[in-house]
């Protein structure tokens, strides 16, 4: 069987980052088109168009003096610029020099063997039910996504997690493909409409995950074998 990617690990519109003058290297965030969209020569939408691009495809990009718009390379490492509010920033930096093609921040969050992932999944499971709470932390009466996780992650190995989905994203080893999951990975989604990382869970097991779901009310598990969540997961990390 063919491994099966979790998202496009390198971005599509460049091969290379931005140049760095004094030794040849380059580097990025990688970001990814939530819309139709297009590259101009230069901050505005009446400049010269260099490339156009199609929902969901990756580029790399950095931050321009205007927070309007983002610069994105091209392959024959000429810049353009991109509208900041046509691409979501995905947690990681690209960069061309060998062994460095992803890198991340890292803490102490990760899940050093199989037993600490097992205690991870079975201390989730334990907050079944508690309702979901916008902006909640008590694993008992009250809790939102990013919340569940930070306090289950907390409880259990004694990590350090940001408090929102995004942030906690840039933070530990990141995973690629869906074989390379195992019980008490954080799991990190992205809808359609949203211009960052919003959802997190925990990975149970056999394609099952548990999460803080808004549209369900409560702390539930669900199934990464659904189209919806495959469609919407973007990063992963132990």
């Amino acid at each position: 069987m063919r491994p099966t990617r979790l998202f496009t690990a390198l971005p599509l519109l460049a091969t290379c980052a931005f140049a760095n003058a004094q030794n040849g290297t380059a580097s990025g965030i990688v970001a990814e088109a939530t819309t139709g969209t297009a590259v101009y020569a230069s901050p505005s939408s009446h400049a010269r168009l260099f490339y156009r691009v199609k929902p969901y495809q990756r580029m790399v990009i950095r931050h321009s003096n205007n927070e309007n718009w983002d610069k994105v390379l091209l392959q024959n490492r000429r810049f353009g610029y991109v509208p900041a509010a046509d691409v979501a920033e995905l947690p990681y930096v690209w960069s061309d020099k060998p062994r460095t093609r992803v890198a991340t921040l890292s803490s102490r969050s990760g899940i050093s063997s199989p037993g600490a992932g097992n205690a991870v999944t079975e201390y989730a499971m334990k907050y079944e039910g508690t309702p979901y709470e916008w902006g909640g932390n008590d694993l008992a009466s009250g809790i939102d996504c990013s919340g569940f996780v930070k306090e289950v992650l907390s409880g259990t190995i004694g990590a350090n997690l940001p408090r929102t989905a995004a942030e906690q994203a840039l933070v530990g080893l990141p995973l690629t493909r869906l074989e390379q999951l195992r019980p008490g990975d954080r799991l990190y989604f992205r809808q359609k409409s949203d211009t960052k990382i919003s959802h997190t869970g925990i990975y149970l097991g056999n394609g099952l995950f548990i999460h803080s779901s808004h549209g369900k009310g409560k702390v539930t598990t669900d199934s990464l074998l659904k189209s919806n969540w495959r469609g919407m997961l973007v990063a992963a990390r132990r």
